[in-house]
């Protein structure tokens, strides 16, 4: 998408008719269908988290499909990233009645870091993510997980009552606090984690195209070369940004998944 609010932007620029800087906008988020089924269109973003999602299936099936003992390759680079889900999130948060958890841990991670860095690749130039679509459906994969886990292993009435009226605090302010807890943790919790993930992701990049486009736009002699060059590297440092952005969202998420499913498991005192 990068390329092509560039290439837009191509007819225009400041030294040669000081036509107005085309700055992207929603625009840059639309795509036309790649095709159409009926009143369905598959879009690039679609594509794109397809192309995600197989390339985390087909990568741990390469690494665990035939384990061995001493491990080496894919098998080496996939370990070491299940072992730092389980080590650093999990057992971290929930402890060692967490590794059952882990896979899904795993596979919300590493799909999620994937669909970021989409933003940086050579031809998707765009972090599916970046549509709250795609963190929205993440997010209510986990909400649905650690509302079952909750009323699974404390019962249905006991999870709310947990929930809701923490022991030792004055009865009184139970009236305030009970519906606080509730819309926090039924409501905000899986709000805020889609939103946090979507704005980081959605910012992120139109930074980059901003800057981009701009690189383009005053692109001229003398002097416009200078703030032409001035653009294109802080291209190159918001890629770098954003490559620490990308795994760090993936991070946040499965921790925070992770914090959830601790929360489900046993009531909090």
């Amino acid at each position: 998408m990068v390329a092509a609010d560039v290439q837009l932007a191509s007819s225009c620029h400041l030294f040669d008719d000081g036509c107005g800087f085309p700055s992207p906008g929603l625009n840059t988020f639309e795509f036309k269908p790649i095709f159409s089924i009926g009143s369905f269109d598959f879009t690039k973003p679609m594509l794109l988290c397809l192309i995600a999602m197989l390339i985390v299936i087909t990568f741990f099936w390469s690494a665990f499909g035939k384990p061995k003992m001493v491990p080496r390759g894919v098998q080496n680079i996939g370990e070491l990233g299940y072992l730092f889900v389980r080590d650093q999130i999990s057992r971290e948060t929930i402890g060692k009645k967490g590794d059952k958890y882990v896979p899904f841990l795993v596979s919300i991670f590493f799909f999620v870091w994937v669909m970021n860095v989409m933003s940086i690749i050579p031809l998707a130039q765009f972090p599916v993510t970046s549509r709250i679509a795609y963190p929205a459906s993440i997010v209510g994969m986990v909400w649905l997980t650690y509302l079952y886990l909750g009323i699974k292993n404390q019962g249905f009435v006991g999870y709310f009552k947990n929930m809701m009226f923490p022991p030792g605090l004055p009865k009184w302010i139970y009236v305030l606090l009970a519906p606080i807890e509730f819309i926090s943790n039924i409501i905000v919790r899986p709000f805020t984690l889609a939103v946090r993930l979507f704005a980081n992701m959605f910012a992120g990049h139109m930074l980059i195209v901003t800057f981009s486009v701009a690189a383009w736009y005053m692109l001229g002699p003398s002097i416009g070369a200078l703030y032409s060059a001035t653009s294109f590297l802080m291209v190159v440092i918001m890629v770098a940004f954003e490559l620490m952005i990308q795994a760090l969202q993936a991070y946040i998420i499965t921790l925070l998944t992770a914090s959830y499913i601790s929360s489900s498991l046993e009531a909090e005192h």
